[in-house]
């Protein structure tokens, strides 16, 4: 039958999962790191998750599909509570969520720190604080800054961050899944519209719930009309720079 349903832009879609909340019947979920619609049957056509979409990824549209059937979706909703009950696992299935562990190869043993002992490396932190949150947009660090955005686990899964990423940079953490991205946006915002920054990098984890950050400062740039030379790189969770 022709009728009206979601149709989602891969190429667009950056894997925040808002619209896997905002979808009440569980038409959409998350399948390599991107949107999708699962079946047709699910899909009731009224576009709730368009207004969610950061990216508009997200498009109503009349094609061809098979009729929105509400009891499979009611069974699907029973099946999906069951799941998350049984593997504790957040709806939007983030990998993020997902437990595991992380082998590594060392003949290192642990040793108790000793006050006499000199560390072995060095902070390149230049600035505090250094939560979104916390820092006021018009700092005197920020002035002509280059900047780092960076999503809080990267630190912690990638060895060399202080080396590789702080140095020479002002550096701003937060977290995209747990934290507001509609207030970090307008605090991006005024610290780009205001301080004249010579640049941007943007560190992420693999998960796509950490896509937030991304759209975060690009939606900043966009809101304050500053365009500022620009970089990405994710974090894979072995600690690994995957781009």
């Amino acid at each position: 039958m022709l009728r009206r349903i979601v149709e989602i832009d891969e190429v667009k879609c950056n894997g925040c999962g808002l619209c896997i909340k905002a979808c009440h019947e569980g038409a959409i979920e998350m399948v390599d790191g991107k949107a999708r619609l699962i079946s047709d049957i699910y899909c009731d056509g009224l576009g709730d998750c368009l207004p969610e979409c950061p990216t508009g990824a997200i498009q109503i549209i009349e094609r061809e599909a098979l009729e929105y059937d509400d009891e499979a979706v009611q069974r699907l909703k029973l099946e999906k509570s069951k799941s998350n009950k049984t593997e504790h696992s957040l709806p939007c299935g983030c990998p993020g969520s997902a437990a595991r562990t992380i082998e590594r190869k060392s003949n290192i043993s642990i040793k108790t720190p000793v006050k006499a002992e000199v560390s072995q490396s060095t902070s390149e932190l230049t600035q505090w604080p250094v939560q979104i949150k916390l820092i006021h947009p018009q700092a005197p660090y920020l002035k002509g800054a280059d900047l780092l955005v960076a999503a809080d686990c990267t630190a912690y899964a990638y060895a060399n961050f202080h080396s590789d990423f702080i140095k020479g940079r002002i550096t701003l953490i937060g977290c995209p899944k747990l934290d507001d991205l509609e207030y970090y946006k307008e605090k991006l915002t005024e610290i780009i519209r205001n301080n004249n920054l010579k640049s941007i990098t943007v560190v992420r984890m693999e998960v796509p719930c950490c896509g937030g950050i991304i759209n975060a400062v690009k939606s900043a740039m966009l809101e304050a009309q500053v365009i500022v030379p620009y970089s990405e790189v994710t974090i894979g969770t072995d600690g690994s720079i995957i781009k």
